[in-house]
């Protein structure tokens, strides 16, 4: 059932759990990972960035996963959000549509630019029951950093400030950074648990986390008891999609399927157990 993420993440955060956001590109991915939370008993949240609004159509993917959702996940609550939408009209994009949860990512800008552009933003959204996340701090890509030498103080989120912005925004989510990176990116060796714990204190909202795929159980564990109430999920879903897929196409002494169903198939069922296992490693089982 289509549920409000808000309220979802406050009952993890509250709970002691994370939920996970999975990012989606097509109906195998959307089939995995609702699939998943209806046998993990899980709440989850799917996701779509801009670049698969391009590539699939803002319409068409939304209502995939929407219908998907409302037909074989009833019993379970799914959250539908836009991740990392960079602008006003992103947003307006996606309100149109009937996105009920987006993330407005104004991480890059100067902070007075990024607090007034989310108020403005949260305003709009708050009008028509629109829950917003926004990022305080950078968690970096690949290009942005050198990983050899960063000075990870300067990406990551200020307490203080993250306290100030939340209330000044009116932001119903808040991710964060704490020595965390996107994709393949070299993290901090330790993520800042002192700063989280520090932030958690002065903010209410539930906390996010980005770039925090293949985390071991220990990190995990640590950071949930600290203040984290979700984790969004995408590079370890792709390898295991992408793996899966070449396998079939290149393994030796067998002719590959031509039955692309198939193929698909198979793939699909990889990223439904990484969703089933990153389920496990948030505490969500069970808590739908």
């Amino acid at each position: 059932m289509i549920t409000n993420i808000a309220d979802m993440l406050t009952k993890a955060r509250t709970g002691g759990y994370a939920v996970g956001a999975f990012n989606t590109i097509n109906l195998e991915f959307t089939r995995a990972i609702i699939e998943a939370a209806v046998d993990m008993k899980s709440p989850v949240i799917v996701q779509i960035t801009e670049k698969t609004m391009e590539y699939a159509g803002g319409r068409a993917i939304f209502h995939l996963v929407k219908n998907i959702a409302e037909f074989y996940g009833a019993n379970v609550p799914i959250g539908i959000h836009l991740d990392h939408g960079k602008s006003f009209e992103a947003i307006r994009r996606a309100v149109e549509i009937g996105f009920p949860s987006v993330m407005y990512d104004g991480s890059r800008r100067a902070y007075a630019d990024n607090n007034s552009m989310t108020k403005q933003i949260t305003e709009y959204c708050h009008e028509r029951a629109v829950v917003v996340q926004a990022e305080l701090g950078n968690v970096p890509y690949i290009g942005e950093i050198d990983p050899q030498h960063v000075s990870w103080k300067q990406y990551m989120t200020d307490p203080a400030q993250a306290q100030e912005f939340v209330a000044a925004t009116g932001i119903d989510t808040l991710a964060i950074a704490i020595g965390n990176a996107h994709g393949f990116v070299q993290e901090r060796s330790e993520p800042d648990y002192a700063r989280l714990r520090d932030i958690a204190q002065r903010v209410a909202a539930p906390l996010v986390l980005h770039g925090a795929s293949d985390w071991d159980d220990g990190r995990v564990k640590n950071v949930i008891a600290d203040g984290v109430a979700c984790f969004n999920v995408d590079t370890k879903s792709r390898v295991a999609f992408l793996t899966t897929l070449a396998k079939q196409l290149t393994d030796e002494g067998e002719s590959p399927s031509f039955d692309v169903r198939k193929l698909l198939g198979h793939a699909q069922d990889a990223v439904k157990e990484v969703v089933a296992e990153k389920m496990a490693l948030f505490g969500s089982v069970g808590k739908a």
